[in-house]
Protein backbone atom coordinates (compact mmCIF):
# COMPACT_ATOMS: atom_id res chain seq x y z
CA UNK A 1 0.00 0.00 0.00
CA UNK A 2 0.96 3.30 -0.66
CA UNK A 3 1.48 5.96 2.01
CA UNK A 4 -1.39 8.23 3.30
CA UNK A 5 -2.03 10.67 0.89
CA UNK A 6 -4.86 12.54 -1.00
CA UNK A 7 -5.34 11.22 -4.42
CA UNK A 8 -6.86 13.81 -6.84
CA UNK A 9 -8.32 12.54 -10.55
CA UNK A 10 -9.45 15.26 -12.80
CA UNK A 11 -12.38 14.06 -15.45
CA UNK A 12 -12.43 16.32 -18.65
CA UNK A 13 -15.72 15.67 -20.48
CA UNK A 14 -16.54 17.40 -23.67
CA UNK A 15 -16.75 21.56 -24.13
CA UNK A 16 -14.34 21.49 -21.70
CA UNK A 17 -16.59 20.26 -18.29
CA UNK A 18 -14.47 19.23 -15.68
CA UNK A 19 -15.41 16.50 -12.86
CA UNK A 20 -12.84 16.04 -9.76
CA UNK A 21 -12.62 13.00 -7.75
CA UNK A 22 -11.05 13.26 -4.63
CA UNK A 23 -10.01 10.28 -2.32
CA UNK A 24 -8.46 9.54 0.76
CA UNK A 25 -5.98 6.97 0.47
CA UNK A 26 -5.12 5.95 4.36
CA UNK A 27 -6.74 2.51 3.94
CA UNK A 28 -4.35 0.50 6.13
CA UNK A 29 -6.18 3.13 9.00
CA UNK A 30 -10.01 3.03 7.69
CA UNK A 31 -8.82 6.30 5.58
CA UNK A 32 -8.54 8.31 8.99
CA UNK A 33 -7.30 11.69 9.03
CA UNK A 34 -4.09 13.37 10.44
CA UNK A 35 -2.87 16.88 10.09
CA UNK A 36 -0.40 16.15 7.36
CA UNK A 37 -3.57 14.88 4.98
CA UNK A 38 -6.10 17.34 6.41
CA UNK A 39 -2.90 19.75 5.12
CA UNK A 40 -3.30 18.18 1.62
CA UNK A 41 -7.08 18.03 1.46
CA UNK A 42 -6.74 21.85 1.95
CA UNK A 43 -4.97 22.18 -0.62
CA UNK A 44 -6.74 20.29 -2.93
CA UNK A 45 -9.79 21.81 -2.37
CA UNK A 46 -8.37 25.24 -2.82
CA UNK A 47 -7.08 23.93 -6.41
CA UNK A 48 -10.63 23.30 -6.86
CA UNK A 49 -12.04 26.30 -5.87
CA UNK A 50 -11.24 28.35 -8.67
CA UNK A 51 -11.76 26.23 -11.65
CA UNK A 52 -14.49 28.03 -13.63
CA UNK A 53 -14.91 24.39 -15.88
CA UNK A 54 -15.40 22.47 -12.62
CA UNK A 55 -19.13 21.39 -12.34
CA UNK A 56 -19.09 18.84 -9.73
CA UNK A 57 -16.63 17.03 -7.23
CA UNK A 58 -16.93 13.74 -5.43
CA UNK A 59 -15.60 12.69 -2.25
CA UNK A 60 -14.21 8.95 -1.81
CA UNK A 61 -12.24 6.70 0.76
CA UNK A 62 -9.89 3.95 -0.84
CA UNK A 63 -10.34 0.73 -0.68
CA UNK A 64 -13.96 -0.95 0.51
CA UNK A 65 -14.00 -0.74 3.87
CA UNK A 66 -14.20 2.83 4.89
CA UNK A 67 -15.41 6.55 3.74
CA UNK A 68 -13.41 8.04 6.68
CA UNK A 69 -12.89 6.22 9.50
CA UNK A 70 -12.63 9.13 11.54
CA UNK A 71 -9.84 11.36 12.81
CA UNK A 72 -6.32 9.70 13.46
CA UNK A 73 -6.64 8.90 17.33
CA UNK A 74 -3.20 7.92 17.71
CA UNK A 75 -2.30 11.57 16.56
CA UNK A 76 -5.01 13.14 18.97
CA UNK A 77 -3.93 11.25 22.21
CA UNK A 78 -0.83 13.37 22.17
CA UNK A 79 -2.66 16.57 21.78
CA UNK A 80 -3.22 19.23 24.58
CA UNK A 81 -5.55 22.38 24.87
CA UNK A 82 -3.62 24.30 22.48
CA UNK A 83 -2.31 21.83 20.13
CA UNK A 84 -5.85 20.31 20.32
CA UNK A 85 -7.63 23.17 18.97
CA UNK A 86 -5.09 23.75 15.93
CA UNK A 87 -6.36 20.14 15.43
CA UNK A 88 -10.06 20.63 15.38
CA UNK A 89 -9.89 23.68 13.41
CA UNK A 90 -7.95 22.57 10.98
CA UNK A 91 -10.46 19.89 10.19
CA UNK A 92 -13.38 22.52 10.40
CA UNK A 93 -11.47 23.76 7.53
CA UNK A 94 -11.57 20.45 5.94
CA UNK A 95 -15.22 20.84 6.20
CA UNK A 96 -15.85 24.42 5.37
CA UNK A 97 -13.31 24.34 2.08
CA UNK A 98 -16.30 21.61 0.98
CA UNK A 99 -19.22 23.79 2.20
CA UNK A 100 -17.41 26.60 -0.22
CA UNK A 101 -17.15 25.30 -3.43
CA UNK A 102 -18.84 26.66 -5.64
CA UNK A 103 -20.01 23.62 -7.11
CA UNK A 104 -22.10 20.77 -5.81
CA UNK A 105 -19.95 18.04 -3.84
CA UNK A 106 -21.08 14.61 -3.33
CA UNK A 107 -19.84 12.47 -0.71
CA UNK A 108 -19.45 8.51 -2.02
CA UNK A 109 -20.11 6.89 1.19
CA UNK A 110 -18.05 3.10 0.83
CA UNK A 111 -18.31 1.52 4.21
CA UNK A 112 -17.52 3.23 7.60
CA UNK A 113 -18.57 7.22 8.29
CA UNK A 114 -17.18 7.47 11.77
CA UNK A 115 -16.74 10.96 13.86
CA UNK A 116 -14.85 13.18 11.20
CA UNK A 117 -15.71 11.42 8.57
CA UNK A 118 -19.55 12.07 8.96
CA UNK A 119 -18.45 15.46 9.40
CA UNK A 120 -16.99 15.50 6.10
CA UNK A 121 -20.14 13.77 4.73
CA UNK A 122 -22.23 15.73 6.17
CA UNK A 123 -20.60 18.76 4.96
CA UNK A 124 -21.28 17.73 1.48
CA UNK A 125 -24.00 18.75 -0.51
CA UNK A 126 -25.27 15.47 -1.48
CA UNK A 127 -24.49 11.39 0.51
CA UNK A 128 -25.09 8.49 -1.60
CA UNK A 129 -24.15 5.35 0.53
CA UNK A 130 -23.69 1.47 -0.25
CA UNK A 131 -25.84 -0.87 1.41
CA UNK A 132 -22.63 -1.97 3.64
CA UNK A 133 -22.56 1.70 4.93
CA UNK A 134 -22.02 2.15 8.97
CA UNK A 135 -22.28 5.52 10.22
CA UNK A 136 -21.72 6.63 13.50
CA UNK A 137 -19.91 9.95 15.99
CA UNK A 138 -18.17 7.69 18.91
CA UNK A 139 -16.34 10.52 19.99
CA UNK A 140 -17.61 10.49 23.33
CA UNK A 141 -16.64 6.67 23.84
CA UNK A 142 -12.71 8.12 23.85
CA UNK A 143 -13.43 11.19 25.60
CA UNK A 144 -14.42 14.12 23.61
CA UNK A 145 -17.30 15.67 22.27
CA UNK A 146 -18.38 15.59 18.94
CA UNK A 147 -17.93 19.21 17.85
CA UNK A 148 -17.73 21.48 14.95
CA UNK A 149 -19.63 20.16 11.70
CA UNK A 150 -21.39 17.74 14.35
CA UNK A 151 -23.66 21.18 14.17
CA UNK A 152 -24.78 20.11 10.72
CA UNK A 153 -26.73 16.78 11.70
CA UNK A 154 -29.66 18.20 14.00
CA UNK A 155 -31.01 20.32 10.47
CA UNK A 156 -30.24 16.65 8.76
CA UNK A 157 -31.88 14.15 11.03
CA UNK A 158 -33.74 15.96 13.98
CA UNK A 159 -32.64 16.76 17.61
CA UNK A 160 -33.68 13.50 18.45
CA UNK A 161 -31.76 11.40 16.50
CA UNK A 162 -28.72 14.02 16.59
CA UNK A 163 -28.87 13.26 20.67
CA UNK A 164 -28.54 8.99 20.01
CA UNK A 165 -25.91 9.71 17.65
CA UNK A 166 -23.71 12.18 19.82
CA UNK A 167 -24.42 10.96 23.55
CA UNK A 168 -25.07 7.10 22.85
CA UNK A 169 -22.20 6.83 20.52
CA UNK A 170 -23.84 3.90 18.68
CA UNK A 171 -23.12 2.82 15.00
CA UNK A 172 -25.78 3.03 12.55
CA UNK A 173 -26.42 0.82 9.33
CA UNK A 174 -27.34 2.30 5.96
CA UNK A 175 -30.71 1.20 6.23
CA UNK A 176 -31.29 3.36 9.15
CA UNK A 177 -29.32 6.47 7.68
CA UNK A 178 -31.63 6.76 4.70
CA UNK A 179 -34.57 6.16 7.12
CA UNK A 180 -33.46 9.28 9.19
CA UNK A 181 -32.50 11.79 6.34
CA UNK A 182 -28.74 11.13 6.87
CA UNK A 183 -27.96 10.08 3.22
CA UNK A 184 -30.16 10.94 -0.05
CA UNK A 185 -29.34 7.29 -1.65
CA UNK A 186 -28.29 3.67 -0.81
CA UNK A 187 -27.55 1.29 -3.39
CA UNK A 188 -25.58 -1.85 -3.71
CA UNK A 189 -21.73 -1.13 -3.06
CA UNK A 190 -21.64 -2.58 -6.95
CA UNK A 191 -23.60 -0.02 -8.35
CA UNK A 192 -22.31 3.14 -6.23
CA UNK A 193 -20.30 4.27 -9.38
CA UNK A 194 -23.18 4.02 -11.52
CA UNK A 195 -25.65 5.75 -8.67
CA UNK A 196 -22.59 8.68 -8.71
CA UNK A 197 -22.42 9.08 -11.91
CA UNK A 198 -26.48 9.10 -12.61
CA UNK A 199 -26.12 12.37 -9.97
CA UNK A 200 -23.37 14.23 -11.94
CA UNK A 201 -25.22 13.90 -15.14
CA UNK A 202 -28.26 14.98 -13.64
CA UNK A 203 -25.91 18.18 -12.67
CA UNK A 204 -24.64 17.99 -15.98
CA UNK A 205 -27.98 18.77 -17.63
CA UNK A 206 -28.31 21.66 -15.91
CA UNK A 207 -27.14 25.23 -16.46
CA UNK A 208 -23.14 25.44 -14.95
CA UNK A 209 -23.82 29.52 -14.12
CA UNK A 210 -27.14 28.01 -12.27
CA UNK A 211 -25.81 25.52 -10.44
CA UNK A 212 -23.16 27.29 -8.54
CA UNK A 213 -25.29 30.47 -8.11
CA UNK A 214 -28.00 27.61 -5.90
CA UNK A 215 -25.22 26.55 -4.01
CA UNK A 216 -24.39 29.57 -3.25
CA UNK A 217 -28.14 30.41 -2.43
CA UNK A 218 -28.18 27.13 -0.32
CA UNK A 219 -25.30 27.93 1.68
CA UNK A 220 -26.72 31.61 2.39
CA UNK A 221 -30.03 30.33 3.55
CA UNK A 222 -28.53 27.92 6.45
CA UNK A 223 -27.48 30.79 8.34
CA UNK A 224 -30.17 33.95 7.32
CA UNK A 225 -33.37 34.38 8.35
CA UNK A 226 -36.01 33.46 6.16
CA UNK A 227 -37.12 37.33 4.68
CA UNK A 228 -33.01 37.71 4.55
CA UNK A 229 -33.20 34.78 2.64
CA UNK A 230 -36.06 35.41 0.58
CA UNK A 231 -34.35 38.38 -0.22
CA UNK A 232 -31.09 36.70 -1.17
CA UNK A 233 -33.17 34.68 -3.78
CA UNK A 234 -34.28 37.54 -5.58
CA UNK A 235 -31.02 39.00 -5.83
CA UNK A 236 -29.56 35.48 -6.99
CA UNK A 237 -32.38 35.28 -9.68
CA UNK A 238 -31.38 38.51 -10.73
CA UNK A 239 -28.13 38.02 -11.19
CA UNK A 240 -28.39 34.69 -13.19
CA UNK A 241 -29.40 37.00 -16.23
CA UNK A 242 -26.51 38.81 -16.67
CA UNK A 243 -25.60 35.47 -18.80
CA UNK A 244 -27.40 34.22 -21.59
CA UNK A 245 -27.93 31.00 -20.08
CA UNK A 246 -31.27 30.81 -18.61
CA UNK A 247 -32.87 32.72 -22.61
CA UNK A 248 -30.96 29.99 -24.09
CA UNK A 249 -32.12 27.39 -21.94
CA UNK A 250 -35.59 28.32 -21.93
CA UNK A 251 -35.27 28.68 -25.97
CA UNK A 252 -34.08 25.22 -26.37
CA UNK A 253 -36.52 23.85 -23.80
CA UNK A 254 -39.04 25.74 -25.78
CA UNK A 255 -37.75 24.51 -28.92
CA UNK A 256 -38.03 20.99 -27.67
CA UNK A 257 -41.47 21.12 -26.77
CA UNK A 258 -42.35 21.90 -30.34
Amino acid sequence: MTDPHIDLKIDTRGSGVRIAYVTVSNERKLNTLNSALMNEFLRVADSLSGDEELRAVVISGAGTKAFIGGADISEMAALNPSTGREFITRLHRCCEALRNLPVPVIARINGYALGAGLEIAAACDLRIASDTAKFGMPEVRVGIPSVIEAALLPPLIGWGRARQLLLLGETITAADAIAWGLVEKVVMALSLDGAVERWISSILDAGPNAIRLQKKLIRSWEDLPMSEAIAAGIDSFETAWKTDEPRRMMQAFLARRS
